[in-house]
């Protein structure tokens, strides 16, 4: 979205007082700005701007015990509470990885953060952190809970805290998801270098070598590694997990953060054009009607096929893939067979 460019800070201030209710996100849209910008006139007042640095932030969250987890893209929301504990970090990529909490983070994304108060109607404060990147779209937020060692909130901020003239300024435009880039004319050169793959993360490499990306890929690839599904699968596979009561894996994510939740889960309800899982520690809301294509892909690895399904939007983008859980044999048997059962997508696969 293009940055509104007739607000002034106290029409901002103003809004965010009349739309008490409204979350950052959805006020921030109605009024054509970033959360970022909705929360910089705030500044001093309840905004705090904070080191967006990977190595000191998640070990500072860790102090505060028990928070929630949010990461987003345009199409689906995840949010998990839990203890961010056993953080690893590393110059491109960092991990929280407990039985609780699953959090991939790209640290070059990691741009702009800040500690931000809010008073709810209730009367209850709200404090989160929330980290973006340098196009100001959010990456990842953490939320306070009940359960949170909140007496350790305060010296995290001063920790953590820059003078207003040190925080960065954004500095790159809002990049667009890539469109589809694949080549018909190596679809068998593809294949074969599919059929070598022995680990999930050796995809993308191999598409890139190959100047293609995933959605290309996924186009021209074919049985057996590709097929075409309707786009009501994914609600389909989501309502039959829940109704077996078995693990999978539900990845949702950003450039800069993906968030993964490994388990089963209880409550579904879709909402609207919402389908949302409300479980008491893990939480999702995706939006059904931004879903353009789907596809089963299976990727080989050491412990056998990796099959997943991806949802993909108008523009391109990954909105989120669920896998069944390799570890748990009989749970990703159950989970493979399910997706097998479903039928491919009438229509031929777009090249």
């Amino acid at each position: 979205m293009a940055p509104h460019t007739t607000l002034t800070d106290a029409d901002i201030r103003q809004a965010r007082l009349d739309n008490p209710k409204t979350r950052e996100r959805d006020l921030a849209d109605k009024l054509g700005i970033t959360e970022a910008q909705l929360l910089a006139p705030h500044l001093g007042k309840g905004v705090t701007p904070l080191s967006p640095d990977l190595d000191i932030v998640i070990p500072a969250v860790t102090g505060l015990g028990e928070v929630m987890a949010l990461t987003r893209n345009d199409s689906c929301v995840i949010e998990m509470t839990a203890v961010n504990e056993d953080y690893r970090g590393g110059p491109h990529a960092a991990l929280v990885v407990n039985e609780d909490i699953d959090l991939r983070m790209f640290p070059r994304h990691w741009q702009l953060a800040s500690a931000v108060e809010k008073h709810l109607p209730d009367g209850d404060l709200r404090r989160s952190i929330q980290v973006f990147d340098a196009a100001v779209d959010v990456v990842h937020k953490v939320f306070l809970t009940e359960a949170s060692v909140a007496e350790n909130w305060p010296s995290l901020v001063q920790d953590l805290r820059l003078e207003p003239q040190q925080a960065p300024l954004a500095s790159s435009a809002r990049e667009s998801p890539e469109a589809a880039k694949g080549d018909a004319e190596k679809a068998d050169h593809l294949r074969a270098e599919w059929g070598k793959i022995t680990d999930t993360h050796q995809f993308l490499q191999m598409v890139r070598k190959l100047k293609m990306n995933r959605l290309g890929a996924y186009r021209i690839a074919g049985a057996p590694y590709t097929r075409q599904l309707q786009t009501k699968a994914v609600q389909e596979f989501l309502e039959t997990a829940r109704e077996g009561g078995f693990p999978i894996m539900l990845f949702v994510g950003n450039r800069g953060c993906i968030e993964i939740h490994t388990g089963p889960f209880e409550a579904l309800k879709p909402m609207g054009p919402w389908l949302n899982v409300q479980d008491a520690h893990f939480n999702l809301h995706l939006r059904n009607d931004h879903l353009a294509e789907v596809w089963q892909a299976t990727k080989s690895t050491r412990r056998g096929d990796a099959i997943s399904v991806e949802a993909i939007d108008a523009d391109g983008g990954l909105i989120l893939q669920m896998f069944g859980v390799l570890e748990q044999p009989e749970a990703a048997a159950k989970w493979n067979a399910l997706v097998d059962a479903v039928p491919a997508r009438k229509e031929e696969a777009l090249v």
